[in-house]
């Protein structure tokens, strides 16, 4: 092979996208240090789209889940417009995954296991910031924390209501694959029915 990027072709590819996915992640855990950081794109209802970073918390075979505050920005859109897109990338390996989809809330019993095992200070922050709200300064913030320390002194924390976990079904898959004289692999896989379609597609 002429160049250090690995070929993709669609027959090359798993028939199931998740299986193909899990591939590339664990491909790539030797020279990322944060694989789990994807870019989460929503939309608000009057189609005016945003973007931030996130990170993968579930994974299953028919999602990808990641946890936040609903009365943020991502939230209040996702409220307005359930859809999303999700990138992941793997600089080292020049590769990416694009993934689109419905978006709907995890159960109660999801999130509160998972909040449970989340570190005590992050249980505290979530009490302590109201997400994407206006902040006076830094010291407002530092305050509302130690105010949650001492609400919650001696005992567990629980999780708020307005805090939880994201599930994104995906329809839409696309596998990108650096390759030279930007003559990308790039195989999309299509949701027709219940049966995922693989294709490929020019750069």
């Amino acid at each position: 092979m002429s160049e250090r990027w690995i070929p993709l072709d669609a027959k090359d590819c798993d028939p199931s996208p998740f299986v193909q996915f899990h591939a590339w992640f664990h491909d790539a855990s030797e020279v990322m240090r944060d694989r789990e950081a994807i870019a989460l794109v929503t939309a608000s209802s009057d189609a005016k789209p945003s973007a931030r970073m996130v990170l993968l918390r579930h994974v299953d075979a028919t999602s990808f889940g990641w946890y936040s505050n609903y009365e943020s920005r991502k939230g209040v859109e996702l409220e307005q417009n359930p859809y999303a897109a999700l990138l992941w990338y793997c600089e080292g390996l020049g590769r990416q995954i694009r993934i689109e989809g419905s978006v709907e809330h995890m159960s109660a019993e999801e999130s509160d296991e998972y909040f449970s095992a989340r570190p005590r200070g992050h249980q505290l922050g979530a009490h302590a910031s109201h997400q994407s709200a206006f902040l006076e300064s830094r010291q407002y913030l530092e305050t509302a924390m130690h105010d949650e320390e001492l609400r919650y002194e001696g005992r567990d924390v629980p999780r708020p209501p307005y805090w939880g976990g994201f599930r994104l079904t995906p329809n839409f898959f696309e596998f990108w694959q650096h390759r030279e004289d930007r003559l990308h692999d790039r195989v999309f896989y299509r949701l027709v029915g219940s049966t995922w379609v693989r294709e490929r597609h020019a750069p």
